[in-house]
């Protein structure tokens, strides 16, 4: 499904570089990004997002005209890559700019093209490093306000304390945690608190790429369940199918506790570090006390 820009933006964009008397106008693909856009810009950006809609597939997302020309002109751009938002170069490589700032989190992080999992934004290394190459390219669009972007940068960095003392709280109490999954989503966080994800790579490629996985590996997973085998079930709360469906029924019915986690930022109520540390708190209450959190 197209959506319009105006649907799924962080904050209303006028499309011209001297809007809010003379904001940098910034672009993140995906609300995450938009939302570290502008919290390192504060009140010299003016920053939109293009993917927020938590009721749309991500990986099915076509770009509207409205879209481009939100794109066209923006001065900074912040993108994920690794196959994720084509469509951002897309439309960048119509109305090349030489002045436009754009940064892809693949490169940024020396991510290769063959990059499996997608969903950089649930790495606990990425935003640091998305903070301060933001910092960077508004201190090089606004040179007399380097100092603010810098210092911003650093409290947003500092500000993730919470989310990485939560993972690292996790891991340690409990270690090698049994989960399954339906599709990658959160599955860089899942690494990082030291979980143990049963469910094969295989299947959670195909739901996440929209293919039915092999009557082998969903076999497997049901087992998951019947046979108690895990401790949660994570599964993306934005793209659910009848077969995901099944599955949420099937771990309810064998008392494993679900719990939903999302590809775009869920607004209002959150912003990254927030939102982060809700989905690390909603896997320790499911470990913990076998409750189940199912939306933010």
């Amino acid at each position: 499904m197209a959506l319009l820009a105006s649907a799924c933006s962080s904050s209303s964009a006028s499309g011209s570089s001297d809007a809010r008397g003379g904001a940098i106008v910034a672009v993140g693909a995906e609300n995450e990004y938009a939302n570290v856009i502008q919290q390192v810009g504060g009140k010299y950006v003016q920053a939109s997002a293009i993917m927020s809609n938590p009721n749309t597939d991500p990986h099915t997302f076509e770009a509207s005209a409205s879209v481009g020309r939100l794109v066209s002109a923006a001065q900074l751009v912040v993108q994920n890559g690794v196959g994720y938002d084509t469509f951002m170069t897309t439309i960048e490589n119509a109305a090349p700019s030489s002045s436009r700032k754009v940064i892809v989190v693949q490169n940024l992080l020396g991510l290769p093209d063959s990059t499996p999992n997608p969903h950089l934004w649930y790495k606990p290394g990425t935003m640091p490093a998305v903070a301060n190459a933001i910092a960077a390219d508004l201190a090089a669009l606004q040179p007399a306000h380097a100092s603010y972007f810098k210092a911003n940068a650093a409290a947003f960095i500092g500000s993730l304390t919470a989310w990485n003392n939560a993972i690292a709280a996790f891991k340690a109490k409990y270690p090698n945690t049994p989960v399954a999954t339906t599709e990658p989503v959160a599955d860089y966080m899942l690494q990082a608190a030291g979980a143990d994800n049963l469910t094969p790579w295989a299947f959670q490629a195909d739901i996440m790429n929209g293919t039915d996985p092999s009557a082998r590996d969903v076999a497997i997973e049901r087992g998951l369940f019947t046979q108690h085998k895990v401790k949660a079930f994570l599964y993306n709360q934005q793209v659910t199918d009848s077969q995901t469906e099944s599955f949420i029924t099937l771990a309810h019915a064998n008392g494993i506790p679900v719990v939903g986690v999302y590809e775009t930022m869920p607004v209002p109520g959150y912003d990254y570090q927030s939102r982060m540390l809700a989905e690390i708190q909603d896997l320790q209450k499911a470990v913990a006390n076998k409750v189940s959190t199912e939306h933010l």
